[in-house]
């Protein structure tokens, strides 16, 4: 039997990149002859570390649609009817036995290409509310797989499978590793530790938060482990003079930082609040509110609604210390946030994908 060959879209951001490459090593691990062909948007951070992990990726000229009056709107339409030349182009040449998409600009033409070809299609929707290029693909596609429940409201019942969303596999099982996040963070475990997660570039309302508040954490008792982000660390690495402070730029040992977090304080990216589910420690959300659709909110609010985490908006962060003081002093309200939010977990979600491509593949 010839090598599957298979064709994977997703990108603009790392919340649709990573699905997209842990499934590509699931497929690898399961089919190590199959040839794997990323297609994301040019100058887009798909272009990094799609071949940082070992896969080749074509580039479109494609960007989103401004959701105001922009001039930015005007190359739109040339930039559609390019990129969906280029894909028709890429799967003429690839012959993808199966076209995935993970979200973002590229996976539009990609799979609106595949399957005018009749080339089988899956997508996979990281959101509890659909972005744009999926509620577009949904009617043609032969699957979803998604990650929360209710999605019927915008996708064909039929075709929507709940797995989840994949996460890292070193996260499975962070308790066993208390003892060595301890030591490699060099940590006081008779203070409390407070994990703050802005994502890789970093997240200035939440820096500008925890800034203003170095002293009361101090006078709490709790440690900083504080992922700036790469946009800030010039500016906040000074405080890595502060005893009880840890200032990151990126936090490369991530499983470390949850095993050892006593909270976690974290924006709502989906691919986040994914691992936040498996890790099973308190969380404080403060969502995003510059993403599209406002994704962020109601990723949290679908955490929240469950009574699995804490929410604090961007436009109300002078309410941060009262929730977070109070949570400090309530064990059992942060018991019933750990097991409530761990019960929403679902550990196997990039196993389950790939049984729904290998489904396809197999028909």
């Amino acid at each position: 039997m010839k090598p599957y060959n298979i064709l994977i879209s997703g990108g603009g951001t790392g919340g649709h990149i990573y699905p997209a490459i842990a499934i590509a090593n699931e497929i690898k691990a399961r089919f190590p002859d199959a040839n794997i062909l990323f297609v994301g948007a040019k100058d887009k951070m798909e272009m990094e570390k799609v071949p940082q992990a070992g896969y080749k990726i074509e580039g479109l000229w494609i960007s989103g649609i401004q959701r105001k009056l922009t001039s930015k709107n005007a190359s739109f339409p040339f930039k559609l009817i390019n990129s969906l030349w280029k894909a028709r182009k890429i799967i003429r040449k690839f012959k993808p036995d199966i076209a995935i998409g993970t979200g973002g600009f590229a996976s539009g033409p990609t799979l609106i290409m595949a399957n005018r070809r009749k080339i089988p299609t899956l997508i996979q929707e990281q959101n509890s509310f659909p972005g744009i290029t999926n509620r577009l693909l949904c009617k043609r596609v032969k699957k979803i797989c998604v990650a929360y429940d209710n999605l019927d409201r915008f996708f064909p019942a039929n075709k929507i499978v709940k797995t989840g969303n994949p996460v890292r596999q070193d996260l499975l099982n962070i308790h066993s590793k208390l003892q060595a996040a301890t030591d490699f963070y060099q940590l006081d475990k008779s203070k409390k530790t407070l994990l703050v997660l802005g994502g890789s570039l970093g997240a200035r309302k939440i820096n500008q938060l925890v800034e203003t508040n170095l002293d009361f954490f101090k006078n709490q008792n709790v440690e900083l482990i504080w992922q700036c982000g790469k946009l800030y660390f010039d500016e906040y690495k000074k405080y890595n003079e502060n005893e009880g402070v840890q200032v990151h730029q990126f936090i490369n040992k991530m499983d470390l930082a949850y095993a050892t977090a006593d909270f976690i304080l974290s924006r709502a990216g989906a691919s986040s609040v994914s691992e936040l589910c498996i890790v099973g420690k308190p969380v404080i959300f403060i969502p995003s509110p510059n993403v599209a659709e406002d994704h962020q909110t109601k990723n949290a609010k679908s955490i929240v609604d469950k009574h699995a985490a804490l929410m604090v908006k961007e436009s109300e962060l002078e309410t941060f210390l009262v929730v977070f003081e109070s949570l400090l002093k309530d064990i059992g309200k942060q018991q019933s946030l750990s097991e409530n939010i761990n019960e929403l977990a679902l550990p196997s979600a990039t196993k389950d994908i790939v049984d729904e491509i290998e489904n396809l593949l197999n028909k």
